[in-house]
């Protein structure tokens, strides 16, 4: 029989467990199952865009800049963009449990196809990982939330400790992968990711029976009928989007279109703009919601934004600022030369180091602690610094000289900063402000915004050699600053419309 629309509320075992850290028991299995999937997605991160620049006599697949961002761009947004599917699909087939297992999988079979020497099971291997990634992601996330009644205080802190895995597992990855990588092999450094996501996998089978009824069963309408029309559409939908695929793929490949990876990423970006255009749409002024669940729906659409803007400067990490990284800093620190992927494992260690400061002031500010919105302002304001600052350091490195490793690391700091002021809050607030029907789709929403800022990062990283770094640095600071210039007129509405969600 199907749960419940309010099977976060009727979880009397994990919601009552207070054995890890007074938190449930299962919230330590989902905090290792997240730090491996991140150890392997930040592990291949590390090395994408270098992997897809570097000479093919060097191991690489010999792309240019431009290419290799685009590419870059489309992979880490499709990865996020599919979390809306993967939510849906927890929702009214799977259940969370069965997706974030598949996914897993899926997953570590597209690390493996990376490490295989061949440009086919590449692109095989980047389709499986955004697969698996788009059912696990949100839906690990959703099962937390599960893990305690709709009002139980715990739930901020049990997201601060879940977002301490995330890190975790981002912070080591880049360190292991990257110098097997970039010092041994390229592939090897894929076969790495890909074993950490076999780990992540049988320590979460493992622990199933600590997740309690959490994410076991699909959401139910109430209505039986109603429910297995849903699954027949969703599997329509599914087939038809697989047929419309093969088919595109089936003409690439015969030379009848000319698909090229910079023609894909700018139709992925009208993609992206019609599903947030049309869900919202659906939110807002569709049948059947309230007038709650329509105002808190306004809500979501704000902080969707600016994590969206936010998240296009954050995620360049992976592109224009690994590439800075790579040609125009100095890779050295005491005598000691260091891959320059390594510097993707400053944000993380920043985000442990500084989260429990964060979760801290938060509760001592106590009346004074900023609103949902205000805290993503803040987000944005450290988002903008963090590119002000680089803007001398690329000036410098026009002239040809590399920069010292401490302007990325100031600006990874600051980005850090931003950071906890935006991301826990938002995943936190996807579980707060979502209809109890709906938490996975919102929860993949969420991870939509994260996709449109991965594109727009892509889209950056592939200006790396075409426009003045000064001025692509300078961009990127204006557009998050003034982002939270307008965010702050509208933290007052956006308060109002979350209908009593603090």
């Amino acid at each position: 029989m199907a749960a419940s629309p309010n099977l976060q509320d009727s979880l009397p075992a994990p919601s009552a467990d207070r054995s890890f850290y007074g938190h449930p028991r299962g919230l330590a299995t989902l905090f290792f199952t997240e730090m491996w999937e991140r150890f392997s997605y930040y592990g291949m991160r590390a090395l994408l865009i270098l992997f897809m620049t570097a000479p093919v006599e060097k191991g690489g697949l010999g792309f240019d800049v431009a290419k290799g961002g685009a590419v870059y761009g489309f992979y880490t947004a499709m990865v996020y963009l599919l979390c809306l599917g993967g939510g849906w699909v927890a929702d009214r087939i799977t259940g969370q449990r069965r997706s974030v297992l598949y996914g897993g999988i899926l997953i570590s079979i597209g690390e493996f196809c990376l490490f295989t020497p061949s440009l086919m099971t590449f692109w095989i291997g980047l389709v499986l990982l955004m697969l698996g990634t788009g059912l696990l992601k949100p839906n690990v996330s959703t099962i937390v939330g599960q893990l305690y009644a709709q009002n139980d205080p715990r739930r901020d802190s049990g997201f601060s400790i879940f977002y301490m895995g995330i890190n975790l597992g981002a912070f080591l990855s880049p360190l292991a992968c990257g110098w097997v990588g970039q010092n041994i092999s390229w592939r090897l450094g894929f076969g790495l990711a890909g074993l950490g996501m076999i780990l992540g996998l049988i320590q979460y089978v493992l622990g199933y029976k600590h997740l309690g009824e959490a994410g076991l069963h699909p959401a139910s309408t109430g209505d039986v009928a109603e429910d297995r029309r849903q699954k027949r559409k969703g599997a329509m939908a599914g087939i038809g989007l697989l047929a419309i695929l093969g088919v595109c793929g089936a003409l690439g490949a015969a030379g009848i279109i000319h698909i090229t990876p910079e023609l894909i990423f700018d139709a992925l970006g009208y993609v992206l703009l019609g599903v947030s255009v049309a869900v919202f749409a659906w939110l807002i002024f569709g049948a059947g919601w309230t007038t709650i669940e329509r105002k808190r729906a306004v809500a979501i659409l704000v902080l969707f934004v600016a994590s969206a803007i936010f998240w296009a400067t954050y995620e360049q990490a992976g592109s224009s600022l690994t590439l800075f990284a790579d040609r125009d800093t100095n890779c050295q620190l005491l005598g000691f030369a260091y891959p320059s992927s390594w510097f993707q494992s400053v944000q993380p260690i920043f985000v442990i180091a500084f989260a429990p400061v964060f979760a801290w002031l938060w509760l001592a500010l106590r009346k004074r602690e900023p609103s949902l919105p205000g805290k993503f302002a803040l987000g944005l304001l450290f988002g903008g610094v963090a590119f002000l600052l680089l803007v001398p350091a690329a000036q410098v490195a026009m002239h040809g000289a590399r920069v010292s490793m401490w302007w990325l690391t100031g600006c990874y700091l600051l980005q850090t900063f931003g950071e906890l002021c935006l991301s826990p809050i938002g995943l936190s607030a996807m579980t707060k402000l979502a209809p109890a029907r709906l938490g996975g789709f919102i929860m993949g929403l969420w991870f939509v915004s994260i996709s449109i800022g991965d594109l727009l990062a892509g889209k950056a990283g592939s200006l790396f050699e075409s426009m003045a770094l000064p001025t692509l640095f300078g961009a990127n600071a204006a557009i998050a600053l003034a982002a939270c210039v307008v965010l702050v007129l509208l933290i007052r509405p956006t308060v109002k419309m979350m209908s009593g969600v603090k």
